[in-house]
């Protein structure tokens, strides 16, 4: 019995490390991305395309 509890929480630890792992990547890059909003001619673009792209590493199913 303890050994199939271990197994059923490794099996849960190894699906959330999925999410874990895209948001330590996905967080600085918008947080980087709301920094450089503030840029008064090109911050919008680059903070649409830097969160897209967050966008992006967020749907990797790791």
């Amino acid at each position: 019995m303890r050994l199939l509890k271990t197994i059923v929480l490794l099996f849960l630890l190894f699906q959330l490390s999925g999410c874990v792992l895209t948001k330590v990547v996905t967080v600085p890059m918008r947080v980087g991305g709301a920094v450089v909003s503030i840029v008064p001619v090109a911050g919008n673009a680059t903070h649409d395309v830097i969160d897209g792209a967050a966008d992006i590493v967020d749907t990797i199913p790791i």
